[in-house]
């Protein structure tokens, strides 16, 4: 029996190195699970499409499908977004939405490989405060999640971690760089930002991150993230799990 085809679905940008920094995690994900084939669709601005993956897959004679947001948090692209494309499918394909990555103790470890490699010590952990800077959401849960990892980060040993938003939320980077400093007493600070890939938004916080000590680079291919990407897509496949296809396709009531 052949396994599903993995979809990544990628939000896209007009700046070219996202769609790299995709690629680039895709590869490292075959390179974990070889024999799986793993495909690659945009929401906006790149290249194929999801919609054009899709077809193309269904002209192939592809029955099943896992379709993977590259997504930290289940907001609006999570909530609406992919599942309006998913209802467009080909009929002959029966696909499976897996979670959105977040949140997810892997995450923090690749949060914590790109500081060390910005340059911290583990050492460093009781005298160094963090903004974990994401992306940002209207979406109140979203906004609540990233809360609650700032929380629970701040209990493995950061003197202090406070939350940012490049958008939609409050406060800035910039912001929370100077409370860390200002509020919490806190002598080197650092900016993680919780994003997959470049982009507007990143270089926002890039920005934003002036005031730091040290700033770290986006998430990425980090071999966590690979890892869990695979975990998704197992968890999406296990045998008691619907698909989600058919339920979507199903108008929605006024």
């Amino acid at each position: 029996m052949h396994r599903p085809v993995l979809l990544l679905v990628a939000h896209g940008s007009r700046d070219p190195r996202h769609a790299a920094t995709v690629r680039a995690l895709v590869r490292r994900v075959r390179s974990l699970r070889p024999g799986l084939r793993v495909e690659t669709g945009f929401l906006d601005f790149d290249t194929p499409t999801v919609s054009g993956v899709l077809e193309r897959l269904a002209a192939e004679g592809v029955r099943d499908v896992v379709a993977q947001p590259l997504l930290l948090t289940r907001a609006f692209h999570a909530k609406t977004d992919i599942p309006a494309v998913l209802r467009g499918a080909p009929a002959a394909l029966r696909i499976r939405q897996a979670a959105v990555l977040g949140p997810s103790p892997l995450l923090v470890s690749a949060l914590e490989r790109r500081l060390y490699e910005a340059g911290l010590d583990p050492a460093d952990r009781s005298s160094t405060g963090v903004v974990l800077a994401s992306a940002g959401s209207s979406d109140p849960e979203a906004i609540a999640v990233i809360a609650e990892i700032a929380r629970e980060w701040r209990r493995t040993g950061w003197c202090a971690v406070r939350p940012a938003f490049a958008s939609a939320s409050l406060p800035r980077t910039e912001d929370a760089v100077r409370a860390l400093r200002d509020v919490d007493g806190v002598r080197r600070v650092a900016v993680a930002p919780y994003v997959l890939a470049p982009g507007f938004l990143p270089d926002r916080i890039a920005r934003g991150a002036a005031g730091a000590d040290v700033l770290a680079d986006v998430l990425g291919p980090a071999p966590e993230v690979a890892r869990l990407l695979v975990r998704r897509y197992d968890e999406a496949y296990a045998p008691d799990t619907c698909p989600v296809a058919p339920l979507a396709r199903i108008p929605a009531l006024a």
